[in-house]
């Protein structure tokens, strides 16, 4: 082993320093790209070697810097993720998920969400932005809002970003999502299989794509169905419980005669029943009521959540995948067909009267 400074060595015992690979390579007596080597892992070294930098690694309680890793592979080692906003229970399992299998891959996942006074367009770019400027090698955008110009301007980085719950003809192999306007259509099957023609809908916000196909589609099956769409009565929301309770209350008070509500997301559902179950209409015997997404909370809703299931785990699997092929040239399998399903629980009932 190679001398040390004594007061470099009383300084790292005590906390007050932080060793460098420049003061393990000293003290294993070997020259700082060797010790690089054995750090990184890449590279020749005599096994004796690597128990020298190994024993000086441990004595001197060194942990490579991140900056030094990156210097090191040539890459950050992070991915980016954008969401929409930092709320509620539906983002919550796919970050979790998502740094999950970074930290298994030795890498990290660091977030940003939209803020500030812009559209969402325009707060999706600036999150973009944000993650690329840090050094993020890639990035999962989850934003239905995004244009191909926005995508384009990346230029040769465009390669390094792929798309959650939206398409993008430009990037289309970068694109996962499902066919919501599929999902509203089985929504409106299982309500009508169940003998409900009486509708209300509490959709989300008009401007987002995915609720807009599946409010059509929902509204198409009524149709084929021989129910006119122009006579449902509709709500616009922005997906949050307290705008589901809101809605409902509007909904009742108005008088309208109906005896099942379709919900464009589970938290506007559990918001919905709440209401409900607040002036003593119980779900599903008074009302039935049909979520959309299937997160983790509508399984243990009050009564428990029949809704349309999207499998949004495997669909950040794969994204996430695609991305990791990307930037690191792994041969990951990258799964493309989610399969949409009706999840059958305890919020929908046969209608009053039918058999």
């Amino acid at each position: 082993m190679g001398t040390f400074p004594h007061s470099v060595a009383t300084a790292i015992l005590e906390k007050r320093y932080v060793a460098t690979i420049k003061d393990v390579a000293l003290l294993a007596g070997v020259g700082v790209g060797t010790a690089s080597r054995v750090v990184s892992g890449k590279g020749y070294a005599s096994p004796s070697t690597v128990e020298r930098v190994q024993k000086a690694i441990e004595e001197l309680d060194f942990r490579p810097s991140h900056a030094a890793r990156a210097l090191l592979s040539g890459t950050s080692q992070m991915i980016g993720v954008y969401i929409p906003i930092l709320k509620g229970s539906f983002y919550t399992p796919i970050l979790a998920a998502i740094d999950t299998e970074l930290r298994n891959a030795g890498l990290h996942m660091v977030v940003a969400f939209g803020v500030g006074k812009g559209d969402a367009r325009r707060q999706a770019v600036e999150g973009i932005d944000f993650l690329i400027e840090r050094g993020c090698d890639g990035v999962i955008a989850m934003s239905n809002h995004l244009c191909e110009e926005d995508i384009q301007r990346l230029g040769r980085r465009q390669s390094r970003i792929v798309l959650m719950n939206h398409r993008l003809a430009c990037i289309d192999a970068q694109c996962f999502t499902a066919d919501h306007a599929y999902g509203g259509r089985l929504a409106a099957r299982a309500l009508l299989e169940h003998g409900h023609t009486k509708l209300a809908v509490i959709g989300g916000p008009s401007t987002a794509p995915d609720n807009i196909d599946r409010i059509a589609g929902f509204m198409q099956e009524l149709a084929a169905a021989g129910i006119d769409p122009a006579g449902v009565w509709q709500a616009e929301s922005d997906f949050s419980p307290e705008a589901g309770w809101a809605e409902a209350k509007r909904l009742i008070d108005s008088g309208y005669n109906f005896s099942a509500v379709f919900c464009a997301n589970d938290e506007i559902a559990v918001g919905a029943m709440a209401y409900f179950q607040e002036i003593g209409r119980a779900v599903p015997h008074n009302i039935s009521v049909v979520g959309y997404d299937d997160t983790p909370s509508a399984a243990f809703s009050s009564p428990r959540l029949t809704c349309v299931r999207i499998p949004w785990l495997e669909m950040t699997m794969g994204a996430l995948s695609e991305l990791l092929n990307q930037c690191y040239g792994s041969k990951r399998i990258i799964n493309r067909d989610f399969t949409i399903s009706l999840t059958q629980r305890a919020s929908l009932a046969k209608r009053a009267g039918t058999m």
